[in-house]
């Protein structure tokens, strides 16, 4: 692993740290060689959003909202 994807992977470890012992979320793993591997599971969060309570329109305005987000990144 390059100095760069070394430096990036403890930064990734940190965020998966904070996510789950100070946000309670629960870690799926490290998917970087899963087929379809993607920033956002559309299909967990929207099943995540909509067990919260969420409606439709909201979930789909957030989940648009984010994928626009992400690509400008």
């Amino acid at each position: 692993m390059t100095k760069v994807g070394s430096i990036e992977r403890i930064t990734q470890n940190r965020v998966v740290k904070l996510f789950k012992e100070e946000l309670g979320y629960t870690y799926l793993g490290d998917w970087q060689e899963r087929e379809g591997n993607s920033n956002i599971e559309e299909d967990l969060l929207n099943a995540y959003l909509y067990r919260k309570g969420y409606t439709d329109v909201q979930i789909s305005r957030a989940i648009f909202k984010l994928s626009q987000t992400a690509q400008k990144l």
